[in-house]
């Protein structure tokens, strides 16, 4: 992976995977990384299959960005700024967004302050965006994370103790991952009339976080809501889910 200085000088780590066509930019979910988001997980395998060009990058905070345990240094505008200062970082003119769960949000973000993006993939996310203004908090809510991230977690509930399993399996620095759920403590999603570009909701059939998927693909201009096998953490491991992004990419 290789790094370099995001807009407020934190250092940030990002990796390139050469193909052809528009560069699909990849944005992970809370807790995970590049690796574990998109790696493990087939979704680069099934972009560069399709000769994609994929950049992915690791959220500050997590995987081998830098990772402060100060609250003040995370928040969703923050995070959204990092997308697109490694646009600039690697002069690119032209995007494809995608982004998972806390990545799906941000990556919203992006698309509705960048006219960079042409193509806006979100998944692990429904109708907590319009409902909740982000992550659905009906389902989970911060203080929840941060329960999970102190001691051994077993006094978050048992939604948020996933996640405790997921930063442990993943050797996430959990100090820093309390400090990031901690930041993101707002409602960063007022309006989507800024986002006109084709967008594509993928959603896990058994994710309480992309409920109603069908929503906020209807309250996108040109979006379409594609429902796949899996739970939050495993339908992106669906052979449907890179299918569907694959094929969404081809349109």
């Amino acid at each position: 992976m290789t790094k370099f200085k995001t807009w407020d000088g934190l250092e940030l780590s990002y990796r390139v995977w050469d193909g052809a066509g528009v560069p699909v930019v990849l944005q992970h979910g809370v807790v995970a990384d590049t690796g574990a988001n998109w790696i493990g997980m087939g979704v680069v395998r099934a972009l560069q299959a399709a000769g994609h060009t994929v950049v992915s990058l690791d959220a500050r905070g997590h995987g081998r960005s830098e990772k402060p345990h100060d609250p003040a240094r995370y928040s969703w505008a923050a995070m959204a700024k990092d997308v697109r200062a490694l646009y600039d970082e690697l002069g690119l003119d032209e995007v494809v967004q995608v982004g998972y769960s806390m990545g799906g949000v941000i990556s919203l973000l992006v698309t509705a302050a960048d006219p960079r993006v042409e193509k806006l993939a979100v998944g692990g996310i429904g109708s907590g965006v319009i409902d909740c203004g982000g992550i659905d908090r009906r389902v989970i809510d911060v203080e929840d994370l941060q329960a999970a991230m102190t001691g051994d977690g077993s006094a978050a509930p048992p939604v948020a103790r996933m996640f405790r399993i997921l930063a442990d399996t993943v050797h996430a620095d959990i100090d820093a991952i309390r400090a990031v759920a901690k930041g993101l403590d707002e409602e960063p999603i007022k309006t989507l009339d800024g986002i006109t570009v084709p967008a594509l909701v993928l959603a896990g059939a058994a994710d309480p976080f992309a409920a109603e998927p069908e929503r906020l693909a209807a309250a996108l201009p040109d979006g379409r809501a594609v429902v796949v096998p899996g739970d939050h953490l495993m339908a992106v491991a669906d052979p449907a889910f890179s299918a569907a992004l694959v094929d969404f990419l081809k349109s």
